[in-house]
């Protein structure tokens, strides 16, 4: 008995099944070459599939863009929301367990990060409003972090949150950036890591002095 075209990919494979490769292989060309240099062609040729099929199942280059991204989006928000409230006694400060969220959401799939923060994507389009969308929420989110963060070291200068806000956003990219080089490393690794560079800054400002 044949299987329906409608409930299976190509060469017998069920759809569900196409689609998780076809989208895993776009996540990984749209974080590693960005959204202008990504083809349909490259990712239908890494699944070995045709384009007309790869459009089939996702319409345009921008379908298959906010297909990629609504997953990595919504990932990495409920991270750093299950990490923030999950505060308490004995719990590591909160930056490490933001970036623990986020290493554990992004692993196996480490280059999804960049899917969210791609500064190729065209200016005004959808996908570039909807990758905003999600940017502007976690900003939220480590804005009303970093304030609580300030304010209990007795800090309240807004000017203070809105630019740690910033250098906290650089730091997450740039640790992501350096754990895609070092693939060994495993999400528990790089939070002891963090862990450790945040307590030798704390060492080096108090050697230094106020």
């Amino acid at each position: 008995m044949t299987t329906p075209q409608s409930r299976a990919g190509t060469k017998g494979m069920p759809r569900a099944e196409r689609e998780r490769q076809l989208l895993a292989a776009a996540t990984e060309e749209f974080g590693r070459h960005g959204y202008e240099a990504t083809t349909v062609a490259a990712v239908a040729a890494r699944v070995g599939v045709t384009k007309p099929l790869l459009h089939q199942y996702f319409g345009s280059k921008q379908d298959l863009y906010l297909a990629c991204l609504t997953p990595v989006g919504d990932g990495l928000l409920d991270a750093v929301r299950t990490a923030m409230a999950a505060h308490g006694p004995g719990a590591p400060p909160t930056p490490l367990r933001v970036l623990h969220g986020l290493f554990t959401a992004l692993e196996g799939r480490r280059d999804a990060w960049f899917v969210l923060y791609d500064a190729t994507l065209p200016p005004g389009s959808v996908a570039a409003r909807r990758a905003a969308s999600y940017r502007a929420a976690v900003d939220d989110l480590a804005a009303t972090g970093t304030a609580e963060l300030l304010h209990g070291a007795g800090f309240d200068d807004p000017l203070d949150a809105d630019a740690l806000t910033y250098a906290w956003r650089g730091l997450a990219t740039a640790l992501v950036r350096w754990w895609i080089h070092h693939p060994e490393q495993t999400p528990e690794a790089m939070t002891e890591r963090c862990a450790r560079l945040f307590a030798a800054g704390r060492a080096i400002v108090a050697a230094d002095g106020p």
